[in-house]
Parts: C-alpha cells; sequence; structure tokens
C-alpha cells in the first residue's frame, strides 16, 4: 500500500475543495493510504511544505493540488511556473514523486470547474504509479535480463 500524502492550495476554494474531494475518493479507490492532508494559502506555497513532508519515513509519494486562474496580468503565469518548477525540484532532490495537479496557468474559471476531476484523479494516480514503481526498481535483481516494471 502506497503512503500518500496530499498538498492543496486553498487559493480558488470552490475549485481546491472539489479537487481535494476527488484525490481522496481516487486515492482509496487505488488502495493508497492517505497519511496526510495539508493545506497552504495558495499554489504558490505548496513547495514551502513539501520538504517537510517528503522527509518524513509514512510518506512514500506527494500529490499536489491547486488552481492558477487567468487574472488581467501575467501573475498566473509567473506562480504556476515557479511552483511547478520546485515541486519538479524537490522530487528529484529527495527521490520521492510529487506530482503536479494544478490547474492553469492561462485557465479561465469554467475551463477550471471543467478540469477539476481529471486534475485531482491524474495527480493520485501518478504519484501512486510512481511510488510503486521506485519500490520495485529498489527490490528488483538484475541478472543478465530486461527487466521490465509497469
Amino acid at each position: 500500500m502506497v503512503k500518500l500524502a496530499i498538498v492543496v492550495a486553498e487559493f480558488n476554494y470552490d475549485i481546491t475543495q472539489l479537487m481535494l474531494e476527488k484525490a481522496l475518493n481516487h486515492a482509496k479507490f487505488l488502495g493508497a493510504e492517505v497519511t496526510y492532508v495539508v493545506k497552504t494559502p495558495g499554489v504558490y506555497d505548496i513547495p514551502t511544505v513539501l520538504k517537510d513532508l517528503v522527509q518524513k519515513e509514512e510518506v512514500e509519494a506527494v500529490a499536489t493540488l491547486g488552481a492558477v486562474i487567468q487574472g488581467a496580468t501575467r501573475h498566473d503565469e509567473i506562480v504556476a511556473q515557479q511552483a511547478a518548477r520546485k515541486i519538479l525540484d524537490l522530487s528529484v532532490e529527495y527521490g520521492k514523486p510529487i506530482t503536479l495537479g494544478i490547474i492553469g496557468h492561462g485557465a479561465s474559471r469554467i475551463h477550471a470547474l471543467e478540469r477539476i476531476e481529471e486534475y485531482a484523479r491524474r495527480a493520485v494516480e501518478s504519484a501512486v504509479k510512481l511510488a510503486r514503481r521506485k519500490k520495485a526498481l529498489r527490490e528488483s535483481k538484475y541478472v543478465n535480463s530486461t527487466i521490465y516494471i509497469d
């Protein structure tokens, strides 16, 4: 059973709360144990809690959830790009899957509402798959044959 943490931004709460509900349901469907649900004020703040989470033994993977809605300026682009970059950096640095379930940049509120289930489900599913595959790789023994990890 994969031990999964979920980090969800509170900004655009009407969207992210539904994302969290969908993510929790999908984690249960996949047989993952959700060990932490951590809320941050916004998407930009998500990386600030990731470092602490990925260092915990009871976390094998993290799914991040949020919605960055397009405004009158390019602020949404900066927020989404910087958060995504740091999320990937932390995943690589600590060797634990951290998946991106963040809607945007450039999304309208209507587009975000349409993508709630898809992004939440994908983030959880990718985190669980990656955690299982990383575990399989750690446990595999290569002996003059090709090993397929699926």
